[in-house]
């Protein structure tokens, strides 16, 4: 009998490592848009040099959180505070399990009297509907799920972004008239095309822009008015090539593993999901290997989250990460690889034999979930856990989690590429040898101007 719960599926299997590592799942993918517009270089330089239009509409999952506990019950499952938050706002919503890992990293959208919305990768989904079912609370939860898992091509929402240093001469021209001077993360409301559309100050490149979201039937039109508002700033259509790579500029970790695979008190949560679920199905990979799951689980300090734990309100994970407040913590940094081992490791295509695993560009990420080894003398010192090349700093780049000792910007350390043995059997792995990278150590965004103009008093700005 085929298993039925996440639970079951772990019993049958044994090690959720070997599970996970050999999980037939690809990588993450970005539907509804094509791999490129123009090409995937000029899409990456327009981020940084004019702007450009994400369409989000497709890849994320929404959850609609609705009634008189839902504030109760989001509160209850995140670390951070909550005090001051009010409708027209949103905030990070990264939850964490009973031992204080993180499951899930997603957007809250608060988006009236007792209505709210997340919108992300599915493990912190899972999360809030499993305790919305579960727990007693006055609350309705909906999924409107993305596209890849559903037939009817359609959604509840559109959600484009804006982003670039022109971005907001697009967004002035595209509204006929001055936009108001939002403050990060805060939402209002405007009318593009004769369309009502929500606006939030966000970005996903580190760089000035909004997001703008509304009814699905409405998008076709407030896209359309976008684009011809960006014609003479240079706005370019993002395709799933440069969008996957984005983040290795900006310094956002998109795949920290829901951490939801061990703990007794997390058995109840294992028995509930389905083992077709994300969680069941994702894959990891990469040179790192630990046959204990918890070895690739992350803390919040892990992803520069720290400073937004708050022990201000009752929530799942306080009692653990009270105890491990005090560090010591993985600091989160961008691992510029040495262009000449690049190079070498590229190069390693042309030979018969012992050729190295391919090396992808923009976005080199093979499995849903990468980890690969950071060393220094023969010591494994953390793990990265995204690659890919920017054509913006013309440096492949990598965002990793490293023991505070060697995180220093300019630290040199190994990046180990391909996984051991040959590979695993995952279908994006051929076989092949791993090779030693050189790294520096740098600072998290890697570019400037996210580090100084993202979000004042953010995790990034306190990158330096």
């Amino acid at each position: 009998m085929a298993p039925k719960s996440l639970e079951d599926l772990l019993q049958s299997t044994g090690n959720p490592v070997h599970l996970l590592r050999n999980s037939q799942a690809g990588p993450n993918v970005y539907p509804g848009v094509p791999a490129e517009y123009t090409n995937w270089r000029d899409e990456q330089q327009a981020w940084q040099k004019t702007c450009v239009l994400f369409n989000q509409s497709y890849h994320m999952a929404d959850l609609a959180v609705e009634g008189r506990d839902a504030l109760k019950l989001l509160s209850y499952l995140a670390p951070n505070s909550f005090k001051g938050f009010t409708v027209n706002r949103a905030k990070q919503f990264a939850p964490c399990s009973y031992d204080g890992y993180i499951i899930g990293d997603v957007i809250l959208f608060y988006l009236g009297e007792n209505k709210f919305n997340l919108v992300g990768r599915a493990p912190a989904l899972n999360w809030v509907t499993f305790h919305a079912e579960t727990g007693g609370y006055d609350v309705k939860v909906e999924l409107d799920q993305r596209t890849a898992l559903r037939t009817d091509g359609r959604r509840k929402v559109y959600r484009y972004q804006v982003q670039g240093p022109n971005a907001m001469k697009v967004i002035e021209k595209a509204l006929g008239r001055t936009p108001e001077d939002l403050k990060f993360f805060n939402m209002t409301n405007l009318t593009i095309a004769g369309k009502s559309v929500r606006a939030l100050r966000h970005g996903m490149v580190g760089q000035p822009g909004w997001e703008l979201f509304g009814p699905w039937d409405d998008g076709a039109a407030v896209h359309e008015a976008i684009v011809k508002a960006g014609e003479e700033f240079g706005l370019r259509l993002v395709g799933g090539r440069a969008y996957s790579s984005n983040t290795l500029e900006s310094g956002w970790v998109p795949s920290p593993l829901p951490a939801v695979y061990s703990g007794d008190k997390m058995k109840r949560y294992r028995q509930w999901l389905p083992a077709a679920s994300y969680e069941g199905s994702c894959s990891i990979g990469g040179s790192f290997v630990s046959n204990n799951i918890e070895d690739y689980y992350f803390t919040p300090w892990d992803l520069s989250y720290g400073a937004f734990v708050k022990f201000d309100h009752d929530f799942i994970g306080r009692e653990a990460l009270e105890k491990r407040a005090a560090g010591p913590h993985r600091k989160k940094v961008t691992l510029a690889l040495d262009d000449q081992d690049v190079t070498r490791t590229l190069g390693m295509m042309f030979q018969k034999h012992n050729r190295s695993k391919f090396m992808d560009w923009p976005s080199a990420v093979y499995c849903m979930h990468p980890f690969d080894k950071v060393m220094v003398d023969g010591k494994i010192v953390g793990v990265s856990t995204w690659i890919g090349y920017s054509f913006n700093e013309g440096k492949m780049l990598t965002l990793a989690a490293l023991e505070a000792e060697y995180a220093e910007p300019g630290t040199e350390v190994i990046f180990v590429w391909g996984e051991p043995d040959g590979g695993t059997s995952k279908p994006t792995v051929e076989q092949h040898m791993q090779t030693e990278l050189r790294a520096t150590v740098s600072p998290v965004p890697y570019a400037e101007v996210a580090r100084k103009q993202y979000a004042p008093g953010g995790w990034r700005a306190s990158q330096g």
